[in-house]
């Protein structure tokens, strides 16, 4: 593949994952979220935010630990993947999540800006998958529970015009 291309494509990729393009971003997403509502369930729903933002923090680290490492073992499913209700999330856990979410972002750009990764080549230790389809996996995961989450703020009545 031409140099040129290649760093459309991983360029492309990024963006998608950091800003969802046609969706809201993470950042936006979570923005100002009152601390106490962090872990309310609405009636009817089975997730608070934090369980969903923890949730994207789980699945996005085993994604990334995946891709670079053979010898990483996945979480259980679905047990590992969820984190148990609570009844709060105070300011230093809720900043740790979003800071591993940050962290492994940027692992996994290093990966694709690596001129030496084989975008897509299946990874030896998996069964068919390859950093493209990782990359697209963590932008479509992420946006498919940022949308909940925007309902759940919607429910709270704390997004934009709710």
């Amino acid at each position: 593949m031409q140099t040129s291309t290649r760093k459309i494509i991983v360029s492309e990729l990024i963006t998608l994952i950091q800003t969802g393009n046609a969706h809201v971003s993470l950042d936006e997403t979570i923005a100002n979220i009152p601390t106490e509502l962090r872990t309310v369930i609405p009636k009817n729903l089975p997730y608070s935010i934090w369980q969903l933002v923890e949730h994207i923090r789980i699945t996005q680290w085993d994604i990334v630990e995946f891709c670079l490492s053979p010898n990483h073992e996945s979480p259980r499913w679905p047990d590992e993947y969820w984190p148990a209700q609570t009844d709060s999330v105070d300011d230093k856990n809720w900043a740790e999540t979003l800071d591993q979410i940050e962290d492994d972002r940027k692992r996994f750009f290093d990966l694709l800006k690596n001129e030496e990764t084989d975008l897509y080549s299946p990874l030896p230790h998996g069964d068919g998958q390859n950093i493209f389809r990782e990359a697209l996996l963590i932008a479509d995961h992420t946006s498919y529970h940022l949308g909940e989450i925007l309902v759940l703020r919607r429910l709270l009545n704390c997004w934009k015009n709710s």
